[in-house]
């Protein structure tokens, strides 16, 4: 199933107006972890599966990669990206991440940002990533945590007076769809547990470099108090992998 609710023009505008959306990268709480996970750039040719907007394509290019290919099934996201981006090294492409297909070995570092937890075959995508990165290259990527996906409805217990009680986790170890609701529509997420995550990785030939489960850092919370609740569990989940 290739899901492209970023062209629906009520979601798109929705989207848009997300923190993470008008601030970029410093507006993401888990930017400040993601970014020390990821590898030197320097002269790296660099996939960026999922791109949207095309800030981490651009932050690739800041970091010295020689080029950075972005692939997003999206056309408003890519629309947009190209808008924003003026840099011959940086190339946009319309692709579904399920037909991810490069020549072996064309990339040194791959990265993703908050997009495969709406891949149905989590396991297809880290055996094709792993064809298409060279020999020691590197795979940094960050989805919805499975604490978050487990159950479809993604809220909180309230109290007797609104007041969020606890984040209720069930079903956990029932992996597969989710129909959420994110945005004031409906989505298909994919839960998968953590170990599902890591085991698929290193199945496919990758070694797990570093795991992360950030909160949002401190300066993020004293401008956006609204987001005080996302310290109280994790929402993110973050792993870097290398090939073997």
């Amino acid at each position: 199933m290739r899901q492209n609710k970023y062209d629906d023009p009520g979601f798109y505008e929705n989207y848009s107006r997300m923190p993470r959306s008008a601030g970029g990268l410093e507006a993401a709480g888990e930017w400040p972890v993601f970014r020390d996970m990821l590898p030197d750039l320097n002269g790296k040719k660099v996939l960026d599966i999922g791109c949207g907007y095309g800030w981490h394509c651009r932050y690739a290019r800041e970091r010295r990669a020689r080029a950075v290919v972005g692939i997003d099934l999206s056309e408003k996201m890519l629309e947009r990206a190209r808008e924003s981006t003026d840099d011959p090294a940086i190339e946009y492409r319309r692709m579904a991440i399920e037909d991810l297909d490069f020549p072996e070995g064309e990339f040194d570092a791959a990265i993703s940002s908050l997009a495969l937890h709406y891949v149905e075959s989590f396991e297809d995508v880290c055996r094709k990533v792993h064809r298409i990165l060279a020999p020691g290259g590197s795979f940094v990527l960050s989805v919805e945590h499975p604490v978050f996906t487990a159950l479809a409805a993604q809220d909180w217990h309230y109290g007797p007076n609104g007041e969020r009680l606890h984040w209720p986790v069930d079903h956990y170890f029932d992996e597969g769809s989710r129909r959420a609701r994110f945005l004031g529509h409906d989505v298909v997420k994919y839960h998968r547990t953590v170990a599902s995550h890591l085991n698929a990785l290193i199945e496919a030939g990758f070694a797990i470099r570093k795991v992360a489960e950030p909160g949002p850092a401190p300066e993020l919370l004293a401008k956006y108090p609204e987001m005080r609740d996302e310290a109280r569990r994790p929402i993110f989940l973050l792993i870097a992998a290398d090939k073997k």
